[in-house]
């Protein structure tokens, strides 16, 4: 029967003028991987042809989900007003892209530590799942993460996994990290390297780093010393005055390597201002590869963790979980970049 020009095509004209099933239709227009290829370009040619609109508001009213994905940034110490790590903000682009390949819209938001924000997303139907990104205090943040576990709310967070968390972690290797920055500096013949960041289970990441710290010590035949160690958060300001206590504790060091970018560039700033040369004097090695660090003077030589494939590695992993798949927490490989604030007359 013909349709009149006012009345809208819908998934059904599509269906018949394809050969499949309605909800094959709805499947490939979400973009959903169980429908081929080519199927799916013949069901968006045809709908292109009859202009035909999906209509989110019903399709997400029968199927009870709301096809977007809740990213939540949570506080964290920084220099300017954002509260927000960077490293995290150079995963934003894969997790977008990521989420919009998958046919999943992306619900963007800043949590303060306190309350029970994540859970409600879900709740509300505002979010079919949650990527979490940051925590702080990690056992403060734990009980958490064992809270939304156990009233079923689908997500996956950025981290260290830990023995006996519930749920999906996905985190880069930080004890490989630790050990190829230390062994890097062992390498140019450094043999007092400061550890700049905490080391406790306060902070997992940077424990992990300083525990690969100690493996590279130990495989070189040294033994850490502890007064080389010294706390700070991924602040600037913190690197500078960790610089100050290593130095007033008044035992030597000819290189630090520092678990975040940030502390080492305050770091090197701290070192400059003593008039010390980097790296002739003190070589410097940090953490995450933040667009500053190729910015700094010297150019900053770095662990880096592959934001494309951290954002991929954590959309893919939601993905799983609302497909009611079981994703595994994982460590993505990591790899040195080296740069002339550890290496003279470099040219990498």
């Amino acid at each position: 029967m013909a349709r009149s020009a006012s009345q809208r095509p819908t998934s059904f004209d599509i269906a018949y003028r394809a050969g499949v099933s309605q909800p094959t239709v709805s499947r490939a227009l979400r973009g959903s991987p169980s429908v081929s290829a080519a199927t799916r370009a013949r069901i968006e040619a045809i709908a292109r042809e009859l202009n035909y609109a999906v209509d989110k508001n019903a399709s997400n009213l029968r199927s009870q989900q709301s096809h977007t994905i809740a990213l939540l940034f949570f506080e964290d110490v920084t220099a300017d007003s954002s509260l927000i790590n960077p490293f995290f903000l150079s995963m934003l682009g894969a997790i977008t892209r990521g989420a919009g390949k998958a046919g999943y819209d992306l619900l963007i938001s800043f949590q303060h530590h306190a309350g029970d924000c994540p859970k409600s997303y879900e709740d509300s139907r505002k979010a079919d799942g949650i990527i979490l990104l940051g925590y702080g205090d990690y056992q403060q943040y734990r009980p958490r993460l064992e809270q939304l576990y156990a009233q079923g709310t689908h997500f996956v967070r950025w981290g260290s996994p830990e023995h006996g968390d519930r749920g999906t972690t996905i985190g880069c290797d930080n004890r490989a990290g630790g050990r190829v920055a230390t062994e890097h500096l062992l390498h140019q013949g450094r043999r007092r390297i400061g550890f700049l960041g905490a080391c406790d289970n306060h902070s997992p990441e940077f424990r992990e780093r300083w525990l690969g710290y100690c493996d590279a010590h130990h495989a070189a035949g040294i033994e850490p010393d502890p007064a080389l160690q010294v706390d700070a958060i991924t602040l600037e300001a913190a690197g500078h005055r960790a610089v100050h206590t290593l130095t007033a504790r008044g035992g030597a060091f000819d290189a630090i390597f520092a678990a975040s970018d940030l502390i080492a560039i305050g770091a090197m700033h701290a070192l400059q201002e003593s008039g010390k040369r980097i790296p002739n004097d003190i070589a410097v090695v940090g953490y995450d590869d933040i667009p500053a660090a190729h910015q700094a003077s010297p150019p900053l030589t770095t662990v880096q963790q592959d934001a494309q494939l951290a954002g991929d590695a954590l959309v893919n992993a939601l993905l799983a979980r609302l497909e009611q798949r079981e994703p595994v927490s994982c460590l993505l490989p990591v790899s040195l970049k080296v740069r002339a604030s550890s290496v003279a007359h470099t040219t990498v």
